[in-house]
């Protein structure tokens, strides 16, 4: 029986979508569809919240709002179409739209989360996705898998980090059969749960450009960079863990970045490229950055 959630061709040579969709994670962004702030609060789930939490560091759901605001209108200011999901009391982490689903150049994969308060929004996603007339290229069934860890770094390359929890072997072995099923190379990284998502560590800045986090990666990431002839970036561990290297590129040379995140922004500016740096940090303090914030509706190639 064929799924009605499946636009994926058994074997490959699954059409690319027109109007939607993304090859590279540096193409330039037209689209991007945005998880809700309305019932977001921080949560002990990484190690991020932890230490806040731990800290005694207060969360003010006004001042969130009012920075996810700040990030909707650099979005707008980047001529960048905003679209949203629906808001659910019971989903408060649902405001990291990168997770529960990631884009293809065939459509979205709906996603199977780790974390118990966050396995209801592949619903939410998927009821998007089907307002929106975008056809679903499949749905994760094996294990968990979360679109932190998930990247296209180039057209025909993915990467795909997975810790053992939020993206579990099972889970990226099934997404890595799809992809090289339709000729794309798939590698994927090991990394410490420590680091939630490969997001945190490890993020495309432009083309042939990533802002890495080098003393956490595993060295054969770094070499595996190198043998693609991409540029690193170097983010030190502190901004790392403040969501500094979780960053959104823009296309056309642009960046999206935290306000905090100062050494990665003038490493950007000294490249050349224009950053827009709005403060979320009463966001960040619970384990999520601008890139986790977003998923990607429709890159156009430059």
């Amino acid at each position: 029986m064929t799924s009605p959630w499946k636009h994926r061709q058994d074997g490959g040579q699954t059409a690319p979508l027109q109007q939607w969709g993304m090859a590279s994670e540096t193409d330039i962004l037209e689209r991007v569809l945005v998880g809700p702030i309305d019932h977001y609060s921080w949560r002990d789930g990484n190690a991020t919240s932890r230490r806040h939490l731990a800290n005694g560091t207060p969360f003010d759901a006004g001042i969130a709002r009012q920075q996810y605001g700040e990030m909707l209108d650099a979005y707008r200011q980047a001529d960048v179409e905003v679209q949203f999901l629906q808001p659910r009391p019971e989903q408060p982490y649902a405001v990291f739209a990168r997770d529960s689903s990631v884009m293809t150049p065939w459509g979205p994969i709906i996603c199977q989360m780790f974390s118990p308060w966050r396995r209801s929004e592949w619903l939410t996603v998927l009821e998007f996705y089907q307002q929106a007339q975008i056809p679903v290229y499949d749905v994760v069934t094996a294990g968990t898998f979360e679109g932190g860890d998930f990247m296209l770094i180039e057209p025909g390359v993915a990467l795909c980090g997975y810790s053992g929890e939020r993206t579990s072997p099972a889970g990226i072995q099934q997404v890595k059969g799809w992809f090289e099923q339709e000729g794309w190379e798939f590698h994927t990284v090991p990394f410490d749960p420590h680091f939630l998502h490969l997001d945190v560590q490890c993020i495309m800045v432009a083309e042939k450009l990533a802002a890495v986090c080098t003393a956490v990666v595993p060295d054969s990431l770094l070499d595996w960079l190198k043998q693609k002839g991409i540029d690193i970036l170097d983010v030190p561990y502190k901004d790392a863990m403040e969501l500094g290297c979780n960053i959104m590129s823009l296309g056309r040379e642009r960046v999206l970045l935290p306000k905090e995140s100062l050494a990665l922004k003038q490493q950007c500016l000294a490249r050349g490229l224009t950053v827009l740096d709005p403060d979320i940090g009463m966001i960040t303090k619970g384990g999520g950055g601008v890139h986790c914030m977003c998923q990607p509706l429709k890159r156009r190639p430059r």
